[in-house]
């Protein structure tokens, strides 16, 4: 009996190590399980809104376990959600966030009337560029997608105003300084095709600053007329149409990983 009662009691603290390394803060914990943004989260909790364990908590900051504790919303049990990974084809004239403090449309009105749990994009485009944006309420994964020390290759189809030859696609691989006192600069850049005074360019990034593209493009004297990202990675924007999402396929999600551990 002594020996099983020593053997608990290692088990127990075993667990209770363990678990002390699962905890995060309450705000990230509602993100975490797929309740809501981390935004979202602040603001239910100043409001009084949130309980754990039975006891109403208004510092975000508290560290709790997802696994363990148990966290309500207006009385409503938090509970893990199935993991969702969505592929959007965002048109021109949409910004990247849940809520706008300027009333601007968002990428969520694509999104409306599709049942899910809450997702948040994984990355963004800024509201005059298009194309291939991803959605998810997995954390972890989209943590990993978007950390800059995996080089995730990301694709762009660009028109510019003016025709560029060799010299302006060697500089745009170069690197340029910008005004800010950046250098900026791409992995690849071909010309798609041209016409009479403007022409397509495909180009690859590996980072991804604020405005990176149009920023270095205008440092060359060139404008953008539309950018597009078709692809991230080995992930490709095919043909979906736009303002349309689809779910990525499993081997779509592992190849991003896969990708960033490679690079």
């Amino acid at each position: 009996m002594i020996a099983k009662n020593l053997a608990m009691k290692k088990v127990f603290r075993s667990s209770a190590f363990q678990s002390s390394f699962r905890k995060v803060s309450l705000v990230r914990a509602l993100s975490k399980l797929g309740y809501c943004s981390r935004s979202r989260a602040e603001e239910l909790i100043a409001a009084g809104r949130v309980r754990v364990n039975g006891r109403g908590e208004v510092d975000g900051a508290r560290r709790v376990d997802p696994a363990l504790d148990r966290i309500e919303v207006d009385g409503q049990m938090v509970v893990s959600s199935k993991k969702v990974y969505l592929l959007l084809n965002k048109p021109r004239g949409l910004v990247t966030t849940v809520q706008d403090e300027r009333g601007r449309k968002t990428v969520y009105e694509c999104l409306k009337g599709i049942e899910l749990p809450w997702v948040g994009p994984v990355g963004r485009l800024d509201k005059a560029s298009e194309g291939l944006l991803l959605f998810t309420n997995d954390t972890s994964w989209a943590a990993k997608v978007m950390n800059p020390k995996t080089h995730l290759e990301k694709t762009y189809h660009v028109q510019l105003d003016c025709l560029a030859d060799d010299t302006f696609l060697r500089r745009m691989t170069e690197g340029v300084d910008t005004k800010e006192g950046d250098l900026l600069q791409v992995r690849k850049a071909r010309l798609l095709r041209k016409g009479k005074k403007n022409c397509w360019l495909e180009v690859v990034l590996e980072e991804g600053k604020n405005r990176h593209l149009r920023r270095l493009l205008s440092a060359l004297g060139a404008n953008v007329l539309r950018l597009v990202r078709v692809a991230i990675g080995s992930v490709q924007l095919g043909d979906l149409p736009k303002g349309k999402v689809r779910p990525l396929t499993q081997e779509e999600r592992v190849s991003l990983i896969k990708a960033g551990e490679k690079g």
